[in-house]
């Protein structure tokens, strides 16, 4: 076995430096630069905004959008993997995973919107095991209601 060599700690930089450089980096300071404050929905308002907002990386999530979708999303995956063991074909559960494959994406890229952090912040989910525990407390976080640029641009009208 021996010790560790210089490419074991090269490894282990990148996956556990790596996203802690991003992490530990604040959100910037001042007004949500992504735009108004996104309002609160219920399950079908969820549902309805996720296939509406189907490629748009634009804007802001609400948490109740994100989680609501989400669990839209697992449902029906749920109930298509069953079709699937049932008939005994992964065709049916594939498609509808690649047609959710980008509004899933756009949904996650406005939700770190809503906390006023990049969209490209995603990526963080692939450098384990630090990335996927800051997106989940990100995702779970309250919205940043500080003021945006239009409501400041009213104000010195």
């Amino acid at each position: 076995m021996g010790s560790f060599s210089i490419w074991h700690w090269l490894i282990v930089l990148i996956l556990i430096g790596l996203p802690l450089v991003f992490v530990l980096r604040g959100a910037p300071a001042g007004a949500n630069r992504f735009g108004e404050m996104p309002p609160s929905m219920n399950f079908s308002e969820a549902v309805s905004s996720f296939f509406r907002n189907y490629v748009n990386f634009s804007g802001r999530a609400s948490r109740s959008e994100f989680w609501y979708s989400y669990l839209f999303i697992f449902i029906v995956g749920v109930v298509l993997v069953i079709v699937d063991a049932i008939v005994k074909n992964e065709i049916i559960s594939s498609i509808w995973n690649l047609a959710i494959l980008l509004p899933t994406l756009a949904m996650t890229a406005r939700r770190l919107h809503d906390i006023n952090r990049s969209g490209w912040h995603q990526l963080l989910a692939g450098l384990f095991p630090i990335g996927p525990i800051a997106l989940i407390i990100w995702y779970c976080k309250k919205s940043d209601d500080t003021v945006t640029l239009t409501e400041i641009e009213r104000v010195f009208r």
